[in-house]
C-alpha cells in the first residue's frame, strides 16, 4: 500500500473509533456483527482479519470462534493497530495482532478457515492481488469475506450522497484535524466498484468456486463472500 495512505491513517488513528461511531451513527457495529454471522464463524475456527484497524471486527470474530479458535488481526499501519491489544484485553479475549500488508500476507497457504477485510479493500493498491492473497491463506472450501461501502439506490441514495459530500468531511475534519482524510474516504467509496462490479474482481483472481454479495441498507454497504477453490 502507498506510504501516503499509510500516513493518512496514522494521522487519524487516535480519533478513528470515535469518528466511526459518530459518522455512521453506530451502524458500523451492526454491519460487523452481520458480517461475522454471514461467514458462519463458529467455535474452534481460525480467522484472519486484514486491515483490522483498531480491531473491532477481529474482536467480533473472536467472540464467535471462542477460546478454542484463533483470530489474527493485521493492519499495514502500526498506528491504527496500536489500540487493538488493549481493546481485546478489556474484552478478556486473546487475539494475535500483527503489522502486515493485505497484498503480501506473511502466512502459509491454507492456514485459515476465514479471511476478511472491512472497509479496507478500496484502499489497497491492487484489490485483485489482495483478494488473491486472502484466498491463498484460506483452506479449500473456506471463505474470503469483504465488508465495503457501495453506492446506494432507492430512497437512501440522495441522503447518503449528501452525508458523504458534506457531513463526513466537515465533522471528520473537525474531530480528527485532518479534513483531507475525510474527503478522501467518501471519495474512494463513491468511486470503488460495488455489487456485481466487485464480484468481477473476485472472479479475476481465479481462486473462488462461488461468490455472492449481500447489500446492506439498500447498498450503502455490501458483504461479499467467496468460497475458496
Amino acid at each position: 500500500m502507498s506510504e501516503e495512505v499509510r500516513r493518512m491513517f496514522a494521522s487519524i488513528s487516535g480519533r478513528y473509533d470515535v469518528l466511526n461511531s459518530v459518522l455512521s451513527l453506530g451502524v458500523h457495529h451492526r454491519w460487523r456483527k452481520k458480517t461475522v454471522r454471514a461467514t458462519g464463524a463458529s467455535e474452534g475456527m481460525s480467522v484472519l482479519d486484514c486491515a483490522t484497524g483498531t480491531g473491532d471486527l477481529a474482536i467480533a470474530y473472536k467472540k464467535a470462534v471462542g477460546s478454542s479458535g484463533t483470530v489474527v488481526g493485521t493492519d499495514f499501519c502500526a498506528e491504527m493497530l496500536a489500540p487493538a491489544p488493549e481493546k481485546s484485553r478489556k474484552h478478556g479475549l486473546k487475539i494475535i495482532w500483527e503489522v502486515a500488508d493485505a497484498m503480501d500476507l506473511p502466512y502459509e497457504d491454507d492456514r485459515f478457515d476465514i479471511s476478511s477485510i472491512a472497509f479496507g479493500i478500496r484502499n489497497v493498491d491492487d484489490p485483485v492481488t489482495a483478494l488473491s492473497e486472502m484466498a491463498r491463506v484460506v483452506r479449500p472450501n473456506g471463505k474470503v469475506v469483504v465488508l465495503e461501502f457501495g453506492q446506494p439506490h432507492g430512497i437512501m441514495k440522495y441522503p447518503f450522497q449528501w452525508h458523504s459530500k458534506y457531513v463526513i468531511p466537515l465533522l471528520g475534519g473537525w474531530i480528527s484535524g485532518n479534513r483531507q482524510a475525510y474527503q478522501y474516504l467518501p471519495e474512494t467509496s463513491a468511486a470503488f466498484p460495488a455489487g456485481d462490479r466487485f464480484l468481477s474482481l473476485m472472479k479475476k483472481t481465479g481462486r473462488f468456486k462461488s461468490f455472492d454479495s449481500k447489500p446492506l441498507m439498500q447498498g450503502i454497504a455490501y458483504i461479499y463472500i467467496g468460497e475458496v477453490l
